[in-house]
């Protein structure tokens, strides 16, 4: 049995900081499951990671490893939780959205014009008031309840600028987490709020098509063949993307990563990835070459993101 795999004896524990909140956000329904303290989704164990790279047929919705896959690990099981918060005991608290939870996160980042963005949909009544969260950035989280049909995740798009939509195939940080940067808590706003259903025009706008801009061929990066400026192959793509972090040697690692950022950008700007999936593919490309965990490895990723005006 892999470290990461529940053992059904262990009962829960409270001595965590993490661990109320944790139990809390489960009593009301909503799966839970840790982080790395770079946001990021857990390392993969051995037999995971064995076939992932085989591409052995494997269900990551039915693994029963406490850790692996990112959310599809998220749990209200209060002993999986314990064991959870022992098997990760420094990483963050994190909230599986989507129809999972009967949650959609309206995720406003100031940093990215996020305030003027929010104001412009609070003038055409698309958020009314409902529960949020401050994060550790300086942003906010509003918490709606999830319409009940697919809503998906979005990266600025559809919302405007600085507005990110977490919702099926998605996550948030939950409080009372702190931020990987600043280290400060995300932290509820309004305790005796209520959660609120998302404003019909909210819905519309979330699930509209969005026009996609044709995608830029990245210098040194050769795409496959597309067609009406999508991607074919976006699997053979990010094959090849991972294939390059592999053989990159080491005084060229960052700009090697940089490159295939980009190229994943294109990615998720055909709308094949979100921004995460392709940002936790990168970084777990990076692990398995065996390259040093350094900050320099989130911010090429970031940039190469950026020139694709793509967000994280």
């Amino acid at each position: 049995m892999s470290s990461t795999t529940l053992r059904a004896e262990r009962p829960p524990a409270a001595a965590h900081p993490l661990s109320a909140a944790a139990l809390r956000y489960a009593a009301n329904g909503w799966p839970v499951f840790m982080l790395g303290r770079s946001k990021r989704p857990v390392a993969l164990c051995p037999p995971c990671e064995t076939a992932r790279k085989t591409k052995t047929p494997h269900d990551p919705q039915a693994c029963p490893c406490l850790t692996c896959h990112g959310f599809y690990a998220a749990t209200t099981d209060p002993h999986r939780i314990a064991a959870m918060l022992t098997a990760v005991p420094r990483g963050l608290l994190a909230i599986r959205t989507g129809a999972a939870s009967g949650l959609v996160i309206i995720d406003v980042d100031p940093r990215h014009d996020g305030a003027a963005s929010l104001r412009a949909l609070m003038d055409r009544g698309l958020t009314p008031p409902t529960r949020y969260v401050r994060t550790g950035s300086g942003g906010l989280h509003l918490y709606y309840r999830h319409p009940g049909h697919p809503v998906p995740c979005d990266e600025g798009r559809r919302l405007g600028s600085g507005i990110d939509v977490k919702a099926d195939g998605g996550y948030v940080l939950a409080p009372p987490s702190p931020h990987p940067d600043t280290g400060r808590p995300y932290l509820w706003a309004d305790d005796g709020a209520q959660i609120r259903d998302m404003a019909p025009a909210l819905v519309a706008a979330c699930v509209a098509e969005v026009r996609r801009r044709a995608p830029v061929r990245p210098a040194g990066n050769p795409l496959p063949p597309r067609s009406g400026g999508a991607i074919s192959h976006p699997d053979r793509l990010m094959s090849a993307l991972v294939a390059r972090i592999s053989a990159a040697p080491e005084g060229r690692r960052r700009v090697t990563l940089y490159g295939c950022a980009r190229g994943a950008a294109l990615i998720v700007a055909a709308g094949h990835l979100t921004s995460t999936d392709a940002y936790d593919a990168l970084v777990s490309a990076c692990d398995a070459a065996g390259w040093p965990w350094a900050k320099s490895t989130p911010n090429a990723i970031r940039d190469g993101f950026a020139a694709e005006g793509v967000t994280l």
